[in-house]
């Protein structure tokens, strides 16, 4: 008998619609239950690529004693963090202040209220390393609740309490400054792994924000310490095993500190973020290895991630069946020895066994190797390592391959969009900028209403139920501006400016502080509000951004002020954690650098000569700048008004905080203003 998340868009959420265990999907009607039959809530959060999440869900969710115990003692709801960040991020704080530490599967026991008094992430079938069984847990909890009323009722109300207390301490409203920013690269310099790449220990994420903020201090100072630690990074993460070398794009994160062993799952956001970050890397070096890299992962999220409605799917799981009908994490991508001489003959498999690193012993579990490309000085014939290339990427199809979650996550579009539009410029490959282009019509079709509200998620063509958070109007923002550079329509500009408006009036607090949900959303114990970037930019870093860009495209003197006043918190945090605030220095370099407005007027744009500026300003490397493109006296976006061709010559003209430099017909002459 399937439960109540049978009629769900999630993935994750209809992974457990046929669980014994009487789920609920968070809702008023789960807490009325609650309340009406006196029992606690037992809130269990994840998401549908989580590993620990499938193996708690095996282990005690599809067991009948351990639902029958669930079903008579509380009401169950499953939450999936991806579809409401807001739920997540109100009970992960609870988490982690009463426990040092959090993380998926989530299990949380709350009153009928939704106040929490009891926290946990994993729980094992039966007690091990310290760890309570779950069985133990739920009984110490319906004991708890049977005898301890009181207790429980203190302590729920105490953590609510203290979760109200933990407000941001703001700072001021001031963007940083050059001595803020000076004072954020120290910062990063004591924490870089010179040896291998990256910030910190293991596990090792990849730290994209930081790497664009890297690459614009360096752009806009000429710190070349900064653009070494960025190319270094980058370079290590492309030849480690979390980058795919057969079929392209990263993995969330590597276990090790060497980027060899990734935990498996392929994120949108992750892809969409570094593609970027390697495509500006490309645009500042001119590595071949950037542009391959961010190439191969544009063409990973067109060919493996892009749904039969045009958006872009969320994630790729880490487990797949292993061809014994046994779900392993890893399963689909490793290789053995034996394993590439099947597919390669002895000779071939011998010589990808030395490119690609494979061992006997094996990089991961049993022998098995993850592919990389260790540095080495032999020389390597490049066509027959394509040959190889191609047949291990055959033979790999031939495998189980891993699920698909195919919610569609506003937010994570927003930010693919604005990395295939860019990438797609860069390399003269239009079908990746029409990629980003179908994405963003689906956002535009399905995600937005009438009054320019968003919801989060889709699935199947189908809208989700869930109000869109503020991440969710700052990248799809970020994404439409992106689009109007690189396309010079100026619609794009039009839906930004309606979400930003959004951001003004719903999302922002007091001295310019923005909260994660809109002041009209649905109430939770605390309204959730954090500006650090971690795996995605914050929603308040993103929003300031964005801002920034559109203040920058239209004179809008109210959305810059508004992306000032949010970047104070990056003021406050930049010097002292710059790892979890990178989206908002690059941010801050924009704003510092101007950011530069270019418009470039043109008789058409299939113009060669017009064609010719416009790559040249996409190109440039000073940060944050926006590109306007069109014909003289268009009023398509407002960098055109009163530009007019010179000599009759598609013209550029570049300008910064209300001063232009004289207008250029030469490409070379706007290379040098931006820093190409």
């Amino acid at each position: 008998m399937p439960n109540r998340l049978a009629h769900e868009t999630s993935p994750y959420l209809l992974q457990h619609a046929d669980n014994p265990v009487d789920w609920w999907p968070w809702s008023a009607e789960a807490f009325e239950e609650a309340r009406k039959t006196n029992k606690p809530v037992l809130l269990s959060v994840g998401y549908s690529s989580c590993h620990w999440c499938h193996v708690m869900a095996q282990e005690s969710f599809e067991d009948q004693a351990t639902a029958d115990f669930l079903n008579d003692h509380f009401v169950n709801i499953k939450v999936d963090r991806e579809e409401r960040p807001d739920v997540d991020a109100v009970y992960m704080e609870a988490v982690q202040a009463a426990t040092g530490q959090g993380g998926w599967p989530m299990t949380v026991f709350l009153t009928p209220d939704a106040e929490p008094f009891y926290f946990g992430t994993y729980f094992p079938p039966s007690p091990r390393q310290g760890m309570p069984s779950f069985r133990q847990v739920l009984e110490g909890v319906r004991a708890a609740w049977t005898d301890r009323r009181d207790e429980v009722a203190e302590v729920a109300g105490k953590i609510v309490r203290d979760l109200a207390g933990r407000e941001i301490s703001y700072g001021d409203s001031q963007a940083p400054g050059e001595e803020q920013l000076a004072a954020a690269l120290l910062g990063l310099t004591r924490e870089y792994d010179a040896q291998r790449g990256g910030f910190g220990g293991a596990p090792k994420f990849p730290p994209s924000m930081v790497v664009e903020f890297l690459l614009r201090h360096h752009a806009r100072t000429g710190a070349e310490g900064a653009l070494q630690m960025a190319q270094d990074t980058c370079e290590r993460m492309a030849r480690g095993g979390i980058h795919d070398q057969l079929g392209g794009g990263f993995a969330r994160y590597s276990v090790d500190r060497d980027w060899i062993v990734p935990h498996f799952e392929k994120m949108l956001y992750d892809n969409a973020l570094l593609c970027r970050v390697y495509a500006h890397l490309w645009r500042a070096t001119g590595s071949e290895l950037a542009r391959r890299v961010a190439l191969d992962t544009a063409d990973f999220m067109v060919r493996e991630l892009r749904t039969n409605e045009g958006g872009f799917a969320s994630a790729l799981d880490a487990d797949s069946d292993d061809g014994s009908g046994k779900h392993v994490e890893g399963a689909y991508y490793v290789w053995t020895p034996e394993q590439l001489r099947e597919v390669l003959g002895e000779q071939d498999a011998e010589l990808a066994a030395q490119y690609f690193g494979v061992t006997e012993e094996g990089t991961f579990e049993e022998g098995q190797s993850v592919l990389q490309l260790p540095q080495q000085d032999t020389f390597f014939d490049g066509e027959k390592i394509e040959s190889i290339r191609r047949r291990l990427l055959d033979a790999r199809a031939e495998r189980p391959a891993p699920g698909r979650d195919d919610k569609v996550v506003a937010a994570w579009n927003g930010l693919a969009i604005a990395a295939l539009a860019e990438t797609g410029a860069y390399f003269d490959r239009p079908d990746l900028v029409d990629a980003a282009l179908g994405a963003a019509d689906l956002l535009v079709r399905l995600h937005l209403d009438e009054e320019a509200r968003l919801s989060r998620t889709s699935k199947d063509g189908q809208a989700g139920a869930n109000a869109g958070v503020l991440e969710d109007y700052a990248d799809v923002a970020e994404g439409f501006l992106a689009l109007a550079s690189v396309t010079g329509e100026g619609v794009w500009l039009d839906f930004a400016g309606f979400l930003l408006d959004h951001v003004l009036t719903r999302f922002t607090g007091s001295e310019g502080a923005l909260f994660d949900t809109a002041a009209d959303a649905e109430k939770l114990i605390r309204r959730p509000q954090d500006p650090t970037d971690n795996a995605v930019p914050s929603g308040w870093t993103a929003a300031a951004g964005a801002l920034l860009s559109y203040a920058a495209q239209t004179g809008s003197e109210p959305h810059r002020a508004a992306a000032e006043k949010a970047l104070g918190v990056v003021k406050a945090l930049g010097p002292r954690v710059p790892r979890f605030v990178g989206w908002g220095l690059a941010v801050a370099e924009a704003r510092m650098d101007g950011p530069k407005e270019v418009a470039i007027v043109g008789p058409a744009l299939t113009d060669e000569a017009t064609r010719a500026l416009h790559r040249t300003a996409l190109l440039g490397t000073a940060p944050g700048a926006v590109v306007a493109v069109g014909t003289p006296g268009s009023d398509e976006l407002p960098l055109l008004a009163d530009r007019i061709l010179v000599g009759g010559e598609p013209t550029a003209y570049v300008c910064r905080h209300f001063t232009c430099d004289a207008p250029t017909t030469d490409a070379e002459a706007l290379r040098a203003a931006l820093g190409g």
